[in-house]
């Protein structure tokens, strides 16, 4: 089957392909006699699996490591397992992160409700509250404390 062809069959696109091949995931294919790629069954099953990989996250470098074993005839399951384990580890970081974060815009925004909302200059509003927070890490405004 040509490129085109076999883009259909697994669902990306010629370039996605090409670029596949220019970087060690899919072996250079055979060519026609007019210069055309060429491709089997063999490699849209493993094209079928490198696309499933990176939509499951995986790095380019860690599908290329799992590729050149299988291609060497080793079992690759223990390092796929072991893929798997860190991009486990490290969505359960990002997710961690994003809840810290939300909790932080909702600290933000509880206080920002409560602060004048017609502070051109920004010193005493929820602006001041997301321009300071970067450097200290804080919801916090210091009001100025005025005799009665």
């Amino acid at each position: 089957m040509q490129i085109k062809e076999l883009a259909q069959q697994v669902g990306v696109s010629a370039k996605t392909i090409r670029y596949y091949e220019s970087v060690g995931l899919m072996p250079p294919p055979k060519r026609s006699e007019n210069n055309y790629r060429q491709y089997d069954d063999a490699d849209a099953e493993r094209l079928r699996f490198i696309t499933s990989a990176r939509s499951l996250g995986l790095a380019i470098k860690d599908i290329a490591e799992i590729m050149a074993a299988r291609d060497d005839g080793i079992a690759p399951c223990n390092r796929v397992l072991d893929v798997l384990a860190q991009q486990l580890a490290d969505i359960d970081r990002r997710i961690a992160d994003l809840l810290e974060l939300r909790d932080t815009l909702r600290e933000i925004q509880a206080k920002g409700i409560t602060l004048p909302k017609d502070d051109v200059q920004g010193d005493h509003c929820v602006c001041y509250l997301v321009k300071t927070y970067r450097h200290t890490d804080a919801v916090v405004i210091e009001q100025e404390i005025r005799p009665a």
